[in-house]
């Protein structure tokens, strides 16, 4: 049975805090976004007949689906997460060294 690696592909292994703050941010957007696929898939299915659940299969549904899309998301090695994990990445080159500040000056809006 192959292991399913709970890192991006690119990503270092250890890394700075905030390099890994940014790989599980990244990974849990990924969650949600196929979390929210696993819900409009569910959408397109006829319900009622003979083998209607009621609220409980609504709930264990909803339960399953979160923990697939979790699961699911930490493998995918070149997933919209993995994507979005290398294009942000080189801006925290200057995070780490500099002190946190607002992106935005003040007035500027």
């Amino acid at each position: 049975m192959t292991q399913i690696s709970p890192l991006h592909a690119g990503a270092p292994v250890g890394g700075t805090p905030n390099e890994v703050k940014l790989r599980r941010a990244t990974q849990e957007l990924e969650g949600v976004f196929v979390q929210e696929l696993f819900k409009a898939m569910r959408d397109t299915v006829p319900e009622g007949g003979i083998m209607d659940g009621g609220p409980g299969e609504d709930m264990f549904s909803s339960m399953m689906d979160q923990t697939i899309s979790a699961e699911a998301a930490s493998g995918w090695e070149r997933g919209i997460g993995a994507a979005l994990y290398r294009q942000l990445r080189p801006l925290l080159s200057g995070a780490d060294a500099a002190p946190q500040q607002d992106p935005v000056p003040e007035g500027s809006l």
